[in-house]
This record gives structure tokens, C-alpha cells and sequence, in this order.
């Protein structure tokens, strides 16, 4: 094989190696590794299953798809293969991209540019236009086709089949009445492992973390590819960074994502590991990259509303709220989560938004400020009255809570929402105090500030 570069310095398909570097010695030449050929085409099949899940691998690097069930889905065959085309140029690949209404068909016309059929008619048409050398059993008799004057797949298919099937064998008139439609095509389609895991080598050491985004990429394509033809949606996924091997190789960098909803999205999830290898610093050189989907579930298919609910749906808050945690950290998104106890520093508790943590139910009919400070704070007293920027009025009743003795932090206050003069609304208590302590002066604390 020779690229269009090799080609317009003048080298040919079966020249030799000395042949090429007299001719070019720019030419840079690699030795062909079919196991990793290989592997990059079952890449491209399961990274193309978010299309259909009926993929098939086949000869000379070509990936069938069957996706007549899936144009209006995709927006027509033309947005269909712009996408495909975008996930090959994810993978680092590119290709040549065709459609026709059999999969034979499809693969002969890929050979000679990105050409698109919808009926049967015009695909006969464009399959006796190519040369005969494109179908893979003719080439075993080409000398004697070329002999009897055949060039065009037409010529062949114009001499009599029984002296076809004969001289050639029954596969030669087989592959052609799949390619034209007259014989069903029968595919080997695609198998996927029942868990996800893919590792890709990177092709040279990377020094920092934000230089692996390409390769997670390209992970994250085939994750979503095999999630789609599961239906299964991700809530959970593994990165690891590995390391170069050796006496002092240290153990892979594990980046471990917990999603707030369950998604299949790939710009979702490529966003988050974005925003999570901007944070490390690699102590050491990575390698290569490996993806492991940790919990996935049944997908649930969002059903759009006619008059959808202002300010987003669900995903798309689950989504924020997990961005932010790739971004800032996990400890620095929080969430409420109250508990079960009178004593307003002890009930009103945060955790990160990501803990499943069990929410209590608040007490109904009882005021509760909208921000609690972490200490209180002692107001001054003036006239018998409390003060904080102004003389503070009650507005409501009192509001016993005894409380803590069960764990040595005994508090006894009596709470009311007072107002000061410019209206605005605190949460003060003061502490009871015994009948033996009634002549020390009572004092009174601000605990919370209301919206």
C-alpha cells in the first residue's frame, strides 16, 4: 500500500525496497501487521454499532453496516454518513464510505469512491460500469476474462452462467447475485463481550495528562458504540494511565468517574474526562490507556415533552452537576443533607452531591433560615432588648429545643425569628438558664439569616 504522497514521487504497487529508496529516499516504509489491522477494524465496527447494531467485519479492511432501519433516525443516508465519517476521524482512520441497497453492492462501490444508491436500478447500473478486477472471485481467472475481452463487471455478467459456474465455480455467479440483489446476503454479524474493556498504545511517551484526551477519545467512541447496540447506558467508568514497565515502573494513574444519571452520550463523557485529566500531574511517562465501563444499567429513553419544562430536564441538571465535579472536585460540590435532630448545627449537614446518602424529611410549620452561620454569634444587648445593627423585634413565637444529652452536647434555647428595623429577618436565640442562675443577665445569640 502507498499513500498519495509515495505515489506522486513515482512509487508503484510491487516495487521493491531498493527500488523505492532509489527512487525516493524520503519514503518512509513500515512492516505490515495484520494483528493490528485487524484490531483497528473491529475498533471501527463497534464504534459504528451506534448506528445499527448489525455490523460485519470483512475482507480487505471493509465494515458493512445495515442501516435501513436507521436513516430517519440519523436525519437521511447523507447526515448518517457525515457521522460515520466524524467517528472514523476520531478513530485516527479514514475510509471510504458508500451506500446501496446490498451490502455487496456497497462494498464494490466503496472501492472506487464514496458513492450513494438507494434503488436497485441505479445500483446496476453503477455495478456494470466498474471493472470486473473489483469483484475478489474474478481475480483468480482474470487472464482468461481479459482473454475472452472482458474489462467491465457487464462483460462478465453477459457471458452464459453455465459456462461461468462451470469454468469458474459457483461462488463467482454467487457474489454477483448478492452484489445486484437477485441472491439474499448472509452476514456473520458482529459479536460484543457482555463488559467493556479497551486499551490503546499510545505512539510516543506522554509527558502530561491533558495529552491523552485524543486517545480516552477514541475509547469513549467505542464505549459509546458498544453501549448503543446493548442499550445500555454508563453510570460509572475506569481510565487508566499506564506507566512505561521496568525496575522502578510504578502502578497506572486510575481516574474513576461516577455519573449522577445514567448516559451514553460521547460528548458528555468525553467533556468530563477532559476536565479530569486537566487536574493530574503524571509522575511518570504513560504508555497507553485503558477504559473499563464499571456499572452500566438498562437505558432509559428520555420521551420529549410537547411543552418541555423551562430551565433543562433532569439529564441535563445531572450533567451540569457532574461537570462541575470534574472540574472543581468532588469535595467542593455539596448538597444538603439534613438529619434527624432538633439541634440546628447538627441537623443541617452537606455532603457531596455524588453520595447516595439517605435525605431526612425537615419538620413542617417551623421557620428555618435559608443560611446558618457555622458559630453563633453573641449579640449586644441595649435596653433589655437585642441589638444587631438595630434594635431586634419578635415576630414570632418561641421555639423550645432541648436537646444532646444522649452525647454529652446538651443545648437548651428558646428560638425566635426577629426583625430589625430595615425588615430584615434573623433567627436568634438565647439560652435558658436555671432558676438558680435567673439573676445573671439572659444572653442572646444570631444562628441564622433569612432570604
Amino acid at each position: 500500500m502507498a499513500d498519495l504522497a509515495a505515489r506522486a514521487a513515482g512509487v508503484r504497487l510491487g516495487m521493491k525496497r531498493g527500488g523505492v529508496l532509489t527512487l525516493s529516499p524520503e519514503t518512509e516504509m513500515h512492516e505490515r501487521d495484520v494483528g493490528r489491522e485487524a484490531a483497528a477494524q473491529r475498533e471501527v465496527g463497534i464504534s459504528l454499532m451506534r448506528f445499527s447494531p448489525e455490523v460485519a467485519l470483512l475482507d480487505e479492511a471493509v465494515v458493512v453496516v445495515e442501516v435501513g432501519a436507521s436513516l430517519r433516525l440519523f436525519g437521511g443516508l447523507r447526515a448518517l454518513c457525515r457521522e460515520a465519517k466524524a467517528v472514523l476521524v476520531t478513530l485516527g482512520l479514514s475510509a471510504r464510505i458508500s451506500a446501496a441497497p446490498t451490502g455487496q453492492g456497497a462494498w464494490l462501490l466503496a472501492k472506487f469512491g464514496n458513492r450513494r444508491v438507494l434503488k436497485l436500478a441505479s445500483l446496476e447500473q453503477r455495478l456494470s460500469q466498474l471493472p470486473m478486477i473489483s469483484v475478489p472471485e474474478v481475480r483468480p481467472f482474470a487472464d482468461w476474462f481479459f482473454g475472452l475481452g472482458c474489462e467491465s463487471i457487464a462483460d462478465v455478467r453477459r457471458l452464459p452462467r453455465a459456462g461461468l459456474q462451470r469454468r469458474c465455480g459457483e461462488h463467482l455467479l454467487d457474489s454477483l447475485d448478492r452484489a445486484f440483489g437477485t441472491a439474499p446476503e448472509l452476514f456473520d454479524w458482529l459479536e460484543l463481550p457482555p463488559t467493556f474493556s479497551a486499551r490503546i498504545e499510545m505512539p510516543d511517551r506522554l509527558e502530561h495528562a491533558d495529552g491523552a484526551v485524543f486517545g480516552a477519545h477514541r475509547l469513549i467512541v467505542q464505549l459509546c458504540g458498544w453501549l448503543c447496540a446493548k442499550q445500555l447506558a454508563v453510570t460509572a467508568i475506569n481510565l487508566q494511565l499506564e506507566h512505561e514497565r521496568g525496575r522502578d515502573a510504578i502502578g497506572p494513574t486510575t481516574i474513576d468517574i461516577a455519573l449522577g444519571e445514567p448516559t451514553w452520550r460521547e460528548e458528555h463523557l468525553v467533556r468530563l474526562l477532559k476536565e479530569r485529566l486537566h487536574r493530574i500531574e503524571l509522575t511518570a511517562p504513560v504508555i497507553a490507556l485503558r477504559l473499563d465501563a464499571s456499572r452500566v444499567e438498562s437505558a432509559a429513553l428520555a420521551s420529549d415533552t410537547l411543552f418541555p419544562e423551562p430551565g433543562g430536564s433532569k439529564e441535563d441538571h445531572a450533567r451540569l452537576l457532574e461537570l462541575l465535579v470534574a472540574r472543581l472536585g468532588e469535595e467542593n460540590v455539596l448538597r444538603p443533607a439534613p438529619t434527624a435532630d432538633h439541634r440546628p448545627e447538627v441537623a443541617n449537614r452537606w455532603v457531596p452531591v455524588a453520595h447516595k446518602a439517605k435525605q431526612e424529611e425537615l419538620p413542617e410549620g417551623l421557620p428555618r433560615p435559608t443560611w446558618m452561620l457555622d458559630n453563633p454569634v453573641r449579640l449586644l444587648m441595649r435596653q433589655h432588648r437585642p441589638f444587631y445593627g438595630s434594635p431586634l423585634r419578635m415576630v414570632s413565637p418561641g421555639e423550645r429545643i432541648e436537646a444532646g444529652w444522649f452525647d454529652g452536647e446538651l443545648v437548651t434555647r428558646d428560638y425566635y425569628v426577629a426583625q430589625a428595623e430595615d425588615t430584615s429577618f434573623y433567627w436568634i436565640y438565647r439560652e435558658r438558664v436555671s432558676s438558680r442562675d435567673a439573676e445573671e443577665e439572659q444572653r442572646w445569640f444570631l444562628h441564622g439569616l433569612f432570604g
